[in-house]
C-alpha cells in the first residue's frame, strides 16, 4: 500500500472540521469526550471518518477494529474515496439550508455516512471480495436504511438528503453533483439480468419517493418530481412528474441538484 499524503485543500478542510469540533466541545461539555474520540484525537480526516463509520456499522460479530482496518486500507489504496467524502460534505453544506458546518454532516447525517459505507463496499467488490462487500451492504441497510448494491457506481459531490429508504441497484450509475431525497428507488423492471438499472447524469435532482426503473437515463441537470414513476429516459434540462412521469417543462441547465428547488413550473405547451 502507498502512503497517502494530504493535499493543501484536504489539510484546510481538516483544520476547519477540527475547529468546528473544538467550538462545539467548548460550548457543549456533554459532547466533549465524544468529539474527542471521533474527531479531535485524530491526525487527519480519513482516520476520523474511519473511526466514526466503523463504530456505526460494526456489530457483535464483526468488531469495529476489523471494519476500521478495511476502511484504512481502502483510504490508502484509493485516496479518491477520501476526496469524494470531502466533496460530499461540501455539497450538503452548500445545498441544505439547515446545515452550516462540516461537523454536522460528518457526525449526524446518515445519508452522508451511508454513502461512505457504500464506497467501502464498492472498493471491496472490485477487489474480488464480494461476500465482504455484501456484508457491508447489509449492515449499511440495517443501520442507515439505505440499500446500495456494492457494484453501483456513484460519483462525488452527491447528497442523499434524509436518505431513509433509498435503494440503488447493481448496474445503476449516479454521476457527480447529484441530489437524491428519501424513498427514491433506482431499480429494475423485473428479473432481467445484465445492465438493467438507471443512469443518473450530473446535476440531477430526484424528489422524495420517486421510482426510476430500468436501464434508462436521467439527462444532465434534469429534475424528477416527488412521487414520480419514471419508465422512459429523460432528456437533459427537463422536469418530469407523474405516474408514469411525463415532461412538463424545459429549463436552462442550471444544476437543480444545487438549487434544490422542488417547485414545478409547467411549460404552456405541456398543459
Amino acid at each position: 500500500m502507498r502512503i497517502q499524503h494530504s493535499s493543501p485543500c484536504s489539510q484546510a478542510f481538516w483544520q476547519k472540521l477540527k475547529q468546528e469540533a473544538k467550538d462545539v466541545s467548548n460550548n457543549e461539555p456533554l459532547l466533549a469526550s465524544y468529539l474527542h474520540a471521533c474527531v479531535l484525537c485524530h491526525h487527519n480526516f480519513e482516520t476520523s471518518l474511519s473511526f466514526i463509520l466503523s463504530n456505526k456499522i460494526s456489530d457483535d460479530v464483526m468488531p469495529a477494529i476489523a471494519v476500521s482496518e478495511m476502511f484504512d486500507e481502502a483510504f490508502m489504496v484509493a485516496p479518491d474515496i477520501v476526496d469524494s467524502a470531502m466533496r460530499d460534505i461540501q455539497a450538503v453544506v452548500s445545498r441544505d439550508p439547515a446545515v452550516s458546518s462540516y461537523l454536522t454532516v460528518l457526525m449526524h447525517f446518515k445519508g452522508f455516512q451511508a454513502l461512505q459505507a457504500h464506497r467501502l463496499a464498492n472498493y471491496l467488490w472490485h477487489k474480488g471480495r464480494e461476500h465482504l462487500a455484501l456484508f457491508i451492504q447489509s449492515r449499511n441497510s440495517q443501520v442507515f436504511s439505505v440499500d446500495i448494491h456494492p457494484a453501483a457506481k456513484i460519483g462525488s459531490g452527491v447528497m442523499f438528503d434524509h436518505a431513509t429508504g433509498i435503494v440503488v441497484g447493481e448496474t445503476a450509475v449516479i454521476e457527480d453533483n447529484v441530489s437524491i431525497l428519501q424513498e427514491v428507488t433506482l431499480g429494475g423492471t423485473g428479473n432481467e439480468s445484465g445492465d438493467r438499472h438507471p443512469k443518473v447524469r450530473e446535476g440531477v435532482m430526484i424528489g422524495s419517493g420517486a421510482k426510476i426503473l430500468g436501464n434508462i437515463e436521467i439527462g444532465r441537470s434534469s429534475k424528477v418530481g416527488a412521487g414520480s414513476v419514471v419508465l422512459e429516459s429523460v432528456p437533459a434540462c427537463c422536469t418530469v412528474v407523474g405516474v408514469p412521469a411525463k415532461i412538463v417543462s424545459h429549463h436552462t441547465c442550471d444544476m437543480p441538484c444545487e438549487s434544490m428547488d422542488q417547485s414545478i413550473m409547467y411549460d404552456k405547451t405541456s398543459k
